[in-house]
């Protein structure tokens, strides 16, 4: 399953902007076939998506859908850097409940 960390760096002057823009496209991901998991954090001077989806065929459909296609529109000018998207791979240890996504 595979487990995606994306950073977005709003401008300095657009922090507030950029959260509506997330927060707003989030319950059309969680329909998306495939979504286990999709939580926005905020820090300090960025916006954190922990996504969780079921296999890379769910998280492909994903990539490609009309919710990543109004992000990307709705994130245009308000964003100091392009958006860091890791995708990663678990590896387990300790309490296996505890040790993985």
């Amino acid at each position: 399953m595979p487990v995606i960390v994306a950073t977005i760096t709003p401008k300095p002057d657009k922090f507030d902007e950029v959260a509506e823009v997330l927060t707003r496209l989030i319950p059309q991901v969680h329909d998306e076939d495939g979504c286990e998991l999709y939580a926005l954090h905020r820090g300090k001077d960025r916006f954190v998506f922990v996504e969780k989806w079921r296999d890379m065929a769910a998280l492909g459909a994903h990539s490609g859908a009309p919710s990543i296609k109004a992000l990307n529109e709705g994130l245009e000018d308000l964003v100091a850097a392009a958006l860091d998207v890791q995708v990663l791979e678990s590896l387990p240890a300790g309490d296996p409940v505890k040790g993985a996504l």
